[in-house]
């Protein structure tokens, strides 16, 4: 997979505590590379980092990346060949009560990793994680493509947003002749195994199912590109292997140098309650509508184009929605019924290869041989 371009490779991954950075991490080492985490320590309670027993088997670093001098000292001592930056507040709700950690943790953070790299002397290729949220959403109902204009009503949105604009600032100021590599990668909402935080549907679905109660759903009439986690992951590893090596590409290394959106097929727009209802198929359950009007304001239509990732980097999902939700019912009902302590990471590793297998099957680019 990705031109073997990973193996034997130094990768710094800041979030790697985090939901995807877990998942990304667990791909990574699958690959041959050699992790360098960054992060918080992982949530208290269930945490996927832990489940995939990750802590023994890379480079730990419990840090802040709000620490300049902190983030600096880490990238220097790794020497990588690859960054990907995950860390991030990523919870809307969140934001309203937190919006000036958001925005030092979004913004700031994504400041610090770029301020590193600038004066870092060796080749490096380095993916910058942002949102589908970072667009000035009008609600349309067609998709939003990368040259559209950035925005955001909730802070946590218009953070990303901010970190989308200093992130192209500084590839155009000072990485242009440089042997740094700059990319920043917008994805759609991912659902998937081993994602425990407070307030996301599917795992607010998996503690409900687990005690038997009915599913509380608070907004069934919002629509959002729903993807499995490894969908854009996988356009993170490719868009990284193309920063390093545009030869295993069809372009020029200049076009790879830009922001791309990562989302699923139009079938994958799907509301919340079509969401809620398709888990059920495979976790028999009930739910109810919490629909609250004084709710702190959150969009109600997003759809992302990805003409530009299929285009330029041969790229494109391959789970649809019905597989993407089977996927994931699959991961936590094995893991919450199995007595095995090495389930999860059992269960991500054939999910991995699996969804590896079926985009080889398909001449996607990144799985081609």
């Amino acid at each position: 997979m990705f031109g073997s371009i990973y193996n034997g490779k130094k990768v710094w991954l800041s979030g790697h505590t985090g939901f995807k950075g877990s998942w990304m991490a667990e791909w990574l080492l699958s690959q041959g590379a050699i992790v360098h985490g960054y992060s918080l320590a992982p949530d208290a309670g269930p945490a996927l980092f832990n489940q995939l027993q990750l802590a023994g088997r890379l480079e730990n670093e419990i840090n802040d990346i709000r620490d300049a001098a902190a983030v600096k000292k880490s990238i220097f001592e790794t020497q990588p060949d690859f960054v990907f930056h995950l860390a991030a507040q990523p919870l809307v709700r969140y934001s309203y009560d937190a919006p000036v950690d958001t925005y030092e943790v979004n913004v700031m953070g994504t400041v610090n990793v770029l301020e590193s790299l600038r004066h870092l002397g060796k080749s490096c290729a380095a993916v910058f994680i942002t949102t589908d949220k970072c667009y000035e959403n009008r609600e349309w109902v067609h998709g939003y493509r990368e040259e559209d204009a950035l925005g955001g009503f909730d802070p946590y949105s218009s953070s990303k947003a901010a970190a989308e604009l200093a992130i192209s600032s500084w590839r155009r100021s000072f990485f242009v002749n440089h042997p740094v590599k700059i990319a920043s990668a917008r994805a759609g909402n991912v659902i998937g195994g081993g994602d425990w935080a407070k307030d996301r549907i599917i795992p607010d679905c998996v503690r409900s199912l687990q005690k038997g109660e009915a599913i509380p759903v608070r907004n069934k009439v919002a629509t959002r590109p729903w993807q499995h986690v490894l969908e854009p992951l996988s356009g993170y590893l490719w868009l990284g292997a193309l920063l390093a090596n545009p030869q295993l590409g069809r372009f020029d290394g200049s076009y790879y140098s830009s922001a791309f959106n990562f989302g699923p097929t139009n079938s994958s727009n799907q509301n919340v309650k079509s969401l809620v209802e398709e888990l059920l198929k495979h976790w028999p359950g009930t739910w109810t509508d919490k629909s609250d009007p004084k709710a702190a304001h959150e969009a109600k239509l997003l759809h992302l184009t990805t003409d530009k990732a299929h285009g330029l980097l041969g790229w494109q999902p391959v789970w649809n929605f019905s597989e993407t939700v089977a996927r994931t019912a699959q991961w936590y009902r094995t893991v919450t019924e199995s007595n095995n302590s090495n389930s999860a990471r059992e269960l991500t590793l054939a999910q991995i290869q699996n969804y590896a297998q079926q985009a080889a099957e398909r001449q996607i680019e990144w799985a081609k041989s």
